[in-house]
């Protein structure tokens, strides 16, 4: 697998950074393009509106307010999880700082290799490697019955710029995830994972389709029109175990 869940440093810094634009003197064009853009877009300024980390919660508001994947008390894995808007959607969702007391008490635990800031409600694993045995372990010591409910990634490798073998890597990151499921996923429970368009993302559509019970392709509109990422949205998990 590989060692890289996120894209280059430039993007990891504006994801750090929501209130302030980096002076543009010093990049290149194309550096300044992606800024200009970055900064330009509507989703970006609605993340620093409302404290999220990075534009992409939104792609998850979206989604589960079309799907419903999570509510109050579910036990979630965010899987990529920096910098840790997903997670933020999360432990909103599932009630996880018990916000509301009506409502069950849920659980979110993320994992990354990079460093992930703590928040409240969430419990992180950072520097941890999905497709290390010990991880796994680690995810099940942490979860409170040693299982969860819905199993998140918006994981991505590094650009090599080579399309088939960035779209090949992350079907690889993909299949890590089912190699995962087993271990920590309840029987029921849902998968809703990040993909690139490719030969490859058929076999991983029919491997998803022997292991979940509803399995559709999403393109939310928080995703820009130019990317060509798409989520698999599985539900209804058949246990292996």
């Amino acid at each position: 697998m590989s060692r890289y869940w996120r894209v280059p440093w430039l993007f990891l810094h504006c994801q750090r950074v929501h209130t302030t634009i980096p002076p543009l003197k010093t990049k290149t064009g194309a550096e300044q393009r992606w800024l200009e853009r970055y900064f330009s877009d509507p989703y970006v300024k609605k993340a620093r509106q409302r404290n999220y980390r990075c534009r992409s919660a939104f792609k998850l508001i979206e989604i589960d307010d079309r799907h419903g994947i999570l509510r109050p008390g579910l036990h979630v894995v965010d899987c990529g999880a920096a910098p840790g808007a997903w997670a933020q959607v999360a432990v909103q969702r599932v009630n996880a700082t018990g916000s509301d007391p009506e409502a069950p008490v849920g659980f979110v635990l993320g994992l990354d290799l990079l460093h992930i800031s703590p928040l409240e409600g969430a419990v992180f694993l950072p520097y941890s490697d999905l497709s290390d045995p010990s991880t796994h372990q680690k995810i099940r010591d942490l979860l409170p019955k040693g299982k969860a409910d819905v199993l998140l990634s918006d994981m991505a490798p590094n650009a090599t710029g080579i399309r088939e073998l960035d779209h090949d890597k992350l079907i690889r990151l993909c299949f890590s995830l089912l190699d995962l499921a087993p271990h920590v996923l309840h029987p029921g429970g849902t998968l809703l994972c990040k993909f690139w368009e490719c030969k490859e993302s058929r076999l991983l559509q029919k491997r998803l389709a022997q292991d979940f019970k509803e399995v559709k392709s999403l393109k939310p509109q928080a995703s820009r029109k130019e990317s060509a990422e798409m989520y698999y949205l599985a539900k209804l998990y058949k246990s292996r175990t």
